[in-house]
């Protein structure tokens, strides 16, 4: 089952992340890549908030957590696309706005996750 939970969830976090793409890009352009760095900020913030709700307050079946985790986040999130993007940045000698996009994506994502962990461990009712 936990296959199968990886498989859907996976659908559903790539098509949500080609919609935020095309939202982002479509309000911001695609001068600098506001659409990746946004996605994998609201998906550290995700990961850091579902992992101790489903860890700590929300029950469910390891398979399920699995399937939310690994397959949704894994399939939104976009490291690789980030990746791609900044040696691009580099190659084309736009070297500060390779650094701004690197330290952003590293400092705002790394702060999201953290906070998403504080928000699950401090709002409401404990388990």
């Amino acid at each position: 089952m936990t296959y199968v939970f990886i498989a859907l969830f996976a659908i559903i976090g790539a098509f949500a992340r080609y919609g935020q793409s095309i939202v982002v890009q479509g309000v911001l352009g695609r001068s600098f890549p506001f659409a990746t760095l946004s996605i994998n900020v609201l998906g550290s913030f995700l990961m850091g908030f579902l992992f101790f709700e489903t860890l700590e307050r929300i029950n469910l079946s390891p398979e399920l957590r699995t399937g939310i985790l690994t397959g949704g986040l894994g399939a939104y999130t976009t490291f690789s696309t980030f990746s791609l993007e900044s040696l691009n940045l580099i190659e084309n000698g736009e070297m500060v706005k390779a650094g701004l996009y690197i330290g952003a994506s590293v400092v705002l994502s790394v702060a999201a996750a953290m906070f998403g962990a504080y928000l699950s461990r401090n709002m409401g009712v404990s388990a």
